[in-house]
């Protein structure tokens, strides 16, 4: 999973988000760059609410990373 963060995202609102992951058991890795923060979840995010994430102050968008089918 990824969430992109917005541009006008504070430190708080990232720390929400983070907080937010890490009560969901979820680990993520963050990459900042010049104009957006992106987090690459890892876990078991098969569960997990879209739409909670999104509404968290900052959350630009949410993309689940498809299955490869097997």
């Amino acid at each position: 999973m990824l969430i992109v963060m917005k541009k006008t995202a504070t430190d708080e609102d990232l720390s929400q988000v983070m907080q937010a992951l890490t009560d969901l058991n979820l680990d993520f890795h963050q990459s900042t760059g010049a104009e957006r923060t992106i987090l690459g979840v890892i876990g078991d995010t098969e569960k997990v609410d879209l739409a909670l994430l999104r509404a968290l102050p900052g959350v630009l968008e949410v993309f689940k990373i498809p299955k490869e089918q097997e």
